[in-house]
């Protein structure tokens, strides 16, 4: 009975680890809970991590599209800058005479009938279209062609702004200029005329230069002749005389800047506190006696053709009153001239402005591009 008795002891002593077994089984679900807490913190770092991570992405690709259309702009902004300085060199034309003296410069323009020289060769000589395309490509005109006053067939000047031809009445279309430019030979104007000529393009027969010899006096009767056709008498006296006195001390001093020095001027006088130059003072230039009577018998010169007398700053002057007022003036005795006929007063006075017969060369540079140029579009009509 007494082993009986012990048996439910034992069982109840046990009862308690079983307790504690149970309760040690209970025990679990707070760390699963610690764990949930864990995985969840862990998740929300990892969220965080990766909205940080996607946050510097995307400040990472804007940056990069700003950089990008930053390096877009300036591409854009160098090709604009390219293609400004492309069109400034186009703009400026290759032929550019801005180097050389104003004064010892003369352009002459004339108009060349495509349509009058095609009807000569293939109707009249009777030659294929071809060969009359290369014989006008091989034509190289002579200066005096482009340059008389008066050309003649199938040359003539294009005047107006639809000039038909006066010979067969063709349109502008067939129409070729040739543009003509004279430079004179001298210290003045050799070495920017040598570096003009060095970089023309040389191909395809662009352009054509021609040297010719001449005389001081006939280079300034003709430059005297062309500044009379340029001049409006009938308009301004004051602006016409201004021009002349302007263009004429472009061709005596070429190395001064006259157009700074006439910018704003209104009157040209006498100044006996000269003994040689000028001087400027507001809106008034001074010339010394020897210049100032120089520029009298330059507008002698031009305008004594137009009406009676030559027209001049001191008034309208006939030839023994501009030889009265020299000689008073004491303009013939420092010149050394001391002849009493007016005539012959005139030709030393003629003799020393322009430098007589001293030899002069003379070079001209004929820009045939027009003519190339229309002479295709021409041959492509006729094949």
């Amino acid at each position: 009975m007494a082993a009986t008795k012990k048996k439910p002891t034992a069982k109840k002593k046990a009862a308690p680890a079983t307790k504690q077994k149970s309760a040690a089984k209970k025990k679990p679900p707070q760390k699963t809970a610690a764990k949930k807490t864990a995985s969840a913190t862990k998740k929300r770092a990892t969220k965080k991590n990766a909205t940080k991570k996607s946050v510097a992405k995307k400040q990472a690709t804007a940056a990069k599209k700003v950089a990008t259309a930053a390096k877009k702009q300036t591409a854009v902004a160098k090709k604009s800058a390219a293609a400004k300085k492309q069109t400034k060199a186009t703009a400026r034309d290759v032929l550019d005479l801005g180097d050389v003296p104003p004064g010892l410069v003369a352009r002459y323009s004339a108009a060349l009938c495509l349509a009058c020289i095609f009807d000569l060769f293939t109707r009249r000589l009777g030659l294929t279209p071809r060969t009359a395309y290369t014989e006008i490509r091989r034509h190289e005109p002579g200066v005096e062609e482009l340059t008389t006053r008066e050309p003649q067939r199938p040359y003539f000047r294009d005047e107006g702004r639809n000039p038909r031809c006066p010979y067969c009445d063709a349109a502008p279309r067939w129409h070729a200029r040739l543009a003509t430019y004279r430079v004179e030979g001298g210290k003045a104007t050799d070495a920017a005329r040598r570096a003009l000529v060095k970089q023309l393009p040389a191909r395809d027969g662009e352009f054509q230069f021609v040297e010719k010899k001449s005389t001081a006096r006939a280079a300034f009767f003709e430059w005297l002749e062309r500044l009379g056709q340029e001049l409006d008498f009938d308009r301004d006296e004051r602006a016409w005389m201004l021009a002349a006195t302007r263009r004429y001390l472009e061709r005596r001093e070429p190395r001064t800047d006259w157009a700074e020095v006439f910018d704003g001027v209104r009157q040209v006088r006498r100044s006996h506190r000269l003994a040689e130059g000028w001087e400027r003072e507001g809106p008034r230039l001074f010339l010394a006696p020897a210049l100032y009577n120089d520029v009298l018998l330059v507008q002698y010169l031009v305008s004594r053709s137009h009406r009676h007398g030559g027209r001049t700053f001191e008034g309208r002057l006939t030839l023994p009153e501009l030889v009265r007022r020299m000689r008073f003036s004491g303009h013939l005795h420092a010149q050394g001239i001391n002849d009493r006929d007016q005539f012959d007063v005139l030709e030393k006075l003629v003799e020393q402005l322009t430098g007589g017969d001293a030899p002069l060369k003379l070079h001209y540079i004929i820009d045939r591009r027009d003519l190339l140029q229309k002479v295709k579009d021409v041959y492509a009509r006729y094949a």
